[in-house]
This record gives structure tokens, C-alpha cells and sequence, in this order.
């Protein structure tokens, strides 16, 4: 899942909407001295043709939705460093080679693995309820039988970090903050920030556990996986989330009288786990080191089926390179597919190819990690002089309902150690207002996606890796 900046604040549109666009009625329009429009930059008539032609054939191309109903149905989900991982990157390259791309290969690395064997909770008392949770990656096991103690309530991570030791040394912690439903998924930002947060701030204040509201937006009785950053900050409290509506329950419980809840954790912990990334490429005609990088993530938490989360971005980044490869003349750059492993338990593969190709000229990146909801925006992060470039692409998505954004685009998880060494980036924003109700759920299955919206974004993608992978543009990214 793409990480979301903690604060978006009021950004100046770097361009304008072309007259008639409508932005999405779930979108709220702010405007702060708005600049004018850049003038786009010229295409020529035969990448105007190219253009309309992979838009037509996207739109009416089942490929994405063949790529994704496979991979779920012979592979299922894919926890990072497990076998079943190991099945999808075999799976993958198999798949990469059917549809004929060049340069296939496995990047290995390892990674320190993580599995919860069992994950319950129950109040206890006089009138016992049981709690349906889900471990955050990376909690070590309680002792064995599980612990007890009194839990005490935080409305936020400012409420913890503000409390006196001495009110929660011997307690488990639950910090009961409720996300926000937006259509940019800004709000995951905000709330995911008590999710490796909670661990260590307890910790240090004696605290013997952590339970967190579920980040997402959904009233379902079900809990949402996620990682925490419990190894990185130095923690070793077992953590877990809980289910909407049995944080609902014990929030009440709480309010009405002190409350103890038991909690029991086992964890498959291990270091040197096999994992890898991915890659295919279709090669340039001219400037075939210039790479135009395309990603997604392989892996996924293992309750649902990995489906929108990522497995709809690996078959819209892959079918939208397909696309490009089965034109008659292949474009000028290459255009590389990255697909990550082992991103939802530390973006261990995106930093893997970080390692590895940071030296190589990349002139733009995107990631699809965000469902398969319709793309709606179109946001860059380049230097000003190629403004127009960002103008002409967006152009040429108009037709896809796509309209102008920003010049403050995030770029991605797996793509985000690439950007913080230079890459520029662009975001293809879908809409995502019920994607935080399956997100990291038993939910997340493959009815959730919807194949025209699907074919959607292969369409959006194809145009703009097209666009940039046949033209000399240089984008540069801004000054950090």
C-alpha cells in the first residue's frame, strides 16, 4: 500500500483544468491564487495517433483482468518471505515471459520474516466478550498463554504521548483514533501514524501492550493487518488491531468501569527469509538505458486475497506495458516493470532495487498501489522547465476523465528510495473513498474490482509511460 504524506496542505495547482473538466463530485475544489496554465508541450501527429490507438485498445482489452484473476487464483495471497511469495515471483516470470517482454529476472534479498500463528483477545470479568483482532507485523509473542492487565484509552498518539508514566505502566494501551474517509486517501496518512507509533511510545512508558482502532474506514467486524515499526524504533511490545466495532465495544467498556482484557500473541519471527523483486523490460530503440520505471508489489498480508492490494497494480502496470510492447515500432526509451516483494512488512524490495539501480538514468517513475479505482488526477513532481511536458500528458488523459494536479506527487512506496535519490514522479491518482474498507482485510478479494474501471487505468498508464518513453523530455525533479 502507497505511503500518504501526514499533512497535504493547500498546494497551488501547477496546472490548470482544461475548460469543461469537472472535478469528481466526492472532491472538494480549493482555489488559492490560481497560476495559469503552462503551455503544453508539442507531440507529433504519429504520437497523437499512438496515442489514441493504446487508449482504444486499453479501453477495450480484457488483459489486466486475465493477469490479476490468475494470480489470485493460482497464488493467492503472498506474505512477504513466505512460499507462497516465492510461488508468485515463479509465477510472475512465467507470466512476464507469455507476454513476451525482455530481460526477465529475479532480484533476490532477504528480509527478517514474520508470521502470527494465533491472534485472540476477550475482556474478561464478569461478563467476558471476545475480540476480534489481527497482530501488526512484527509483534513478538506475548509470554506464553497470553497476558492480562487493565486497559486505558487514548483518543490519539498526542493523548499517549502526553499521559504521565505512571498512567500506563502495567497497562495495555489502546489508542482509539478513527481515520477519515477521503477520496486521495490523505486521511490513511494521519491515521496509520499510531500503527508503528503506538509500540514504542508505550514501551517507554511501561506499558506491557498495544491495541490500536483498525486503520480504515469500514463498521466491519473484522480487523485490518499492517506493519508496524516496532524493529526499526527499538520496541518489543506485542501489538495488534482491533476489529471497528470491538474498539466500539471497548471504548464503552472502558468508559463505563475499569476493564482488563486478556490478549495472546504467537509469532513466527525468523531473519533471512528469501524474497525478491521482479523486472521485465521492453527496450528502447535509441536510448534503451534510459528507463521509464514502472511498479507495484508482488506480496500482501495473507487474511484476504491480495487483490486489490497489490495484485490489480501488478496487471495494470504489466498490461499497460504489454500494450506498448505490441506496437509496431517499440518507443525510444525502455520502459521497465518493477514488481516489488516484500513491501508490506518494511518496502524491503523497493529498496533492494534502490540498491541496485540508483546509478542508472531513470527519467520518471509511477506506481500503481492504490486498488483499482478509476484514476482521476494526474500529479507530478518536476522541475519547473518541464511543466509543459506534465501539461501535454495530462492532455492526452483528459479524455480518460484525468484532470490536472499538483506539482507535489509522492510517487509510492516502492518507488520512494528512488525518488529521495532523484527520480521524478508522477502520480496517477485513483479514487480511493471505499479502498481503506478492504484494505488489509479478509475483504480484500477479487469481486472488488471492477473491470471496466480496471482497464481504466491500464489506458491512463499506457498513454503516459508512451508519452515519456518516446520523446527526449528531461523532467528533473525539484529541488528537495
Amino acid at each position: 500500500m502507497r505511503c500518504f504524506a501526514l499533512g497535504l496542505g493547500l498546494a497551488v495547482l501547477a496546472f490548470a483544468a482544461p475548460a469543461g473538466a469537472q472535478q469528481p463530485p466526492s472532491a472538494t475544489s480549493v482555489a488559492v491564487n490560481p497560476q495559469p496554465p503552462p503551455a503544453a508541450a508539442p507531440l507529433s501527429a504519429e504520437q497523437l495517433r499512438t496515442v489514441e490507438r493504446l487508449r482504444s485498445a486499453a479501453l477495450e482489452s480484457d488483459l489486466a483482468w486475465r493477469i490479476v484473476e490468475d494470480l489470485i487464483t493460482e497464488v493467492g495471497p503472498r506474505l512477504a518471505g513466505s512460499e507462497a511469495e516465492a510461488r508468485a515471483r515463479d509465477w510472475a516470470v512465467g507470466m512476464l515471459r507469455e507476454q513476451r517482454f525482455s530481460n526477465i529476472r529475479i532480484e533476490p534479498f532477504t528480509i527478517p520474516y514474520w508470521d502470527a500463528l494465533r491472534e485472540d483477545a476477550h475482556i474478561v470479568g464478569a461478563t467476558p466478550q471476545p475480540m476480534v483482532i489481527a497482530a501488526l507485523g512484527g509483534s513478538p509473542s506475548t509470554p506464553r498463554g497470553g497476558l492480562e492487565a487493565e486497559v486505558v484509552r487514548f483518543p490519539d498518539m498526542a493523548a499517549l504521548e502526553a499521559a504521565p508514566d505512571s498512567a500506563v505502566a502495567g497497562r495495555i494501551v489502546f489508542i482509539d483514533e478513527r481515520m477519515q474517509r477521503t477520496q486521495d486517501g490523505s486521511g490513511y496518512g494521519a491515521a496509520v501514524a499510531k500503527r508503528g507509533r503506538c509500540a514504542p511510545v508505550a514501551q517507554a512508558k511501561g506499558a506491557v501492550a498495544c491495541l490500536i482502532r483498525s486503520v480504515g474506514t469500514d463498521p466491519h467486524r473484522f480487523a485490518h493487518q499492517g506493519g508496524s515499526s516496532r524493529q526499526s524504533q527499538g520496541a518489543s511490545l506485542p501489538s495488534a488491531a482491533l476489529s471497528p466495532a470491538d474498539a466500539d465495544q471497548l471504548a464503552r467498556r472502558v468508559a463505563r468501569a475499569p476493564t482488563r482484557v486478556h490478549l495472546n500473541i504467537e509469532a513466527d519471527m525468523r531473519e533471512d527469509a528469501p524474497s525478491g523483486n521482479v523486472i521485465a523490460e521492453v527496450r528502447g530503440r535509441e536510448r534503451p538505458d534510459e528507463i521509464v520505471l514502472l511498479a507495484a508489489h508482488l506480496d500482501s498480508w495473507d487474511m484476504g486475497q491480495g487483490a486489490i492490494d497489490d495484485g490489480a497494480g501488478v496487471a495494470i502496470v504489466t498490461a499497460a506495458a504489454k500494450l506498448i510492447r505490441d506496437l509496431p515500432r517499440r518507443p525510444r526509451r525502455t520502459i521497465r516493470i518493477l514488481l516489488a516483494g516484500a513491501e508490506e512488512n518494511g518496502v524491503h524490495g523497493g529498496a533492494a532495487y534502490a540498491r541496485e539501480h540508483a546509478d542508472e538514468p531513470h527519467i520518471v517513475g509511477a506506481e500503481s498501489d492504490f486498488g483499482a479505482g478509476r484514476i482521476w488526477r494526474l500529479r507530478t513532481r518536476f522541475a519547473e522547465h518541464a511543466l509543459p511536458y506534465g501539461r501535454a500528458i495530462q492532455q492526452q488523459l483528459a479524455p480518460l476523465g484525468v484532470i490536472p494536479g499538483d506539482n507535489a506527487a509522492g510517487g509510492g512506496a516502492d518507488i520512494g528510495a528512488m525518488r529521495q535519490a532523484g527520480m521524478p514522479v508522477v502520480d496517477l491518482s485513483q479514487d480511493g473513498l471505499d479502498y481503506f474498507d478492504y484494505h488489509h482485510t479478509p475483504d480484500d478479494t477479487l469481486d472488488k474490482i471492477d473491470p471496466a474501471a480496471l482497464a481504466q487505468n491500464v489506458a491512463a498508464y499506457a498513454v503516459f509511460a508512451y508519452l515519456v518513453a518516446d520523446s527526449d523530455w528531461v523532467f528533473t525533479a525539484p529541488a528537495q
